[in-house]
Parts: C-alpha cells; structure tokens; sequence
C-alpha cells in the first residue's frame, strides 16, 4: 500500500471537491496555484493536496507564489519564507498526548535539518514551541497535515494522526513524515506538485502554476528524484533522509 505522508490518496481522473465548499473558495485555491482534488474543509480553513492546511487568513491573501526548481526536478517553495536574518532557532514541541515514539522521531528530524548547517535551525522544547505537534481530528484522512509560513513565522501546528501512522520506525518512517511537514512549515511545497502521481500513483494531474515564478538552482542533475523527503506520497515504513538535491534545495532557501 502506498501511503502519503501527508494523506491515503485517492487519485482521480478529475478532481473530486467536497460537498459544501463554494465556487468562489475553489477559485481562490487555484488562484493560489494549490490542487482542488479532494480539497476538504476542515477546522480553520480547508486541506488540499493531502496535507496542506491552507487558513481562511491566507485564503483572503493575494496571490503571491514561486517555485525553485532543481535541474529537471521540482523542488517548490512558497513565497512565504520564515525570516532567519543570520540565524534563527526555531522550537517544536510534541504533545504529552502523542505517544513518547513522537519525542524520539522529532529528535530525528531535528538531527536531519541541523545537521545542514543552515541559518534556520531547530530544537525540541517541553512547552511552548513555535511548532507544536498535536493529535488530529478523530477521523483524520491524512497521516499529518501542516501549512505555510505567515509573517516571517512558521505555521504554528502540525496535526498527526497516530492512529493511523503507529508506533513503529520511530527515527525512520515516522521522522520522514514529520520532516515532511516541517517542510511545509517553512515553506516548501511537494516536489511532485506538478505531477503527483509520480509518487502517488493514478491520474496526472497538472493544476497549474497560477502566479507561480521560477529560480532555478544551477549545478543539480536532472531526472526523476525518487527519493526526495517532499514527495507527496510514501511507503508505509519508508524512510527518506535528505537526498543530494534536498540539501541544494535547502541550502539554497536557508
């Protein structure tokens, strides 16, 4: 079975919108340049593309997009950055109420990205935290969810369905989901955005750049990335560290 992590997909040949959301929140979405399959209203604002938080805040916001490729790979970002200056620690607390293999994968991913050397760097707290990671909803049809940066801070939460991730692989598995969603804490979209079903399978889907601009990193080799930790879908039990073109993508934005 292949699992996202950020939701179980459910590929379709035309996008499939739940009931109740408007035409004119659909268009603001594409105006975005994000996915409507599957779109979701939720809490706060509405899930797209599996685990994208989008809030009703940034929904009102202009569009204002751009994209960062990596030879003939996609790595995306959002024009939402988190301000680092010289350097910035930022601080992710785990709920008592994920079980302690939670404590030990955030300690993982912490590890992956400080190991980078970059200006932005994280730490775990035990209270507080600029990123908190909670249990999702009961019902949750996603692994774990996240959103994007907003006024030079990273989105406040991660939402993790335990339930359906478990226990196991803490410092793999469960470590590549949770960077995973850092990631689009602070700012990165999914390195297959134009074509999911590279790492989902099922039906091509291309929405669009919308506003989208381009930078292009020089020197990255081109080709399919199998292998990158923002690939919308994963295995269950896979575990995906930064690959060569992650580092140059991360590198290059921190």
């Amino acid at each position: 079975m292949s699992l996202s992590s950020c939701s179980k997909e459910k590929e379709a040949t035309t996008p499939v919108v739940e009931a109740g959301i408007s035409q004119e929140v659909i268009g603001q979405i594409k105006s975005m340049g994000f996915g409507t399959a599957d779109a979701k209203k939720v809490d706060g604002g509405y899930l797209v593309e599996g685990d994208i938080m989008l809030t009703n805040e940034s929904l009102a916001e202009a569009a204002d997009y751009k994209m960062l490729r990596v030879g003939d790979e996609e790595q995306y970002r959002t024009n939402n950055l988190v301000s680092v200056g010289t350097g910035r620690t930022i601080s992710i607390r785990v709920s008592t109420a994920l079980p302690s293999a939670y404590v030990t994968a955030t300690n993982e991913l912490i590890n992956r990205y400080n190991a980078l050397g970059l200006r932005i760097r994280f730490t775990r707290v035990t209270s507080g935290g600029n990123i908190v990671l909670n249990p999702s909803p009961a019902g949750a049809g996603y692994l774990a969810s996240a959103g994007f940066p907003s006024g030079g801070n990273p989105f406040g939460q991660v939402l993790v369905n335990r339930n359906a991730i478990g226990t196991a692989n803490a410092s793999t598995y469960i470590a590549t989901i949770l960077a995973h969603e850092i990631g689009h804490c602070i700012g990165f979209r999914h390195t297959d955005y134009a074509g999911r079903q590279y790492s989902c399978g099922g039906a091509a889907v291309n929405e669009g750049a919308s506003t989208v601009g381009a930078v292009y990193i020089p020197g990255t080799p081109s080709g399919n990335d199998p292998n990158s930790w923002m690939l919308a879908c994963v295995g269950n039990g896979v575990n995906r560290p930064f690959n060569t073109n992650d580092r140059t993508a991360l590198n290059y934005v921190y």
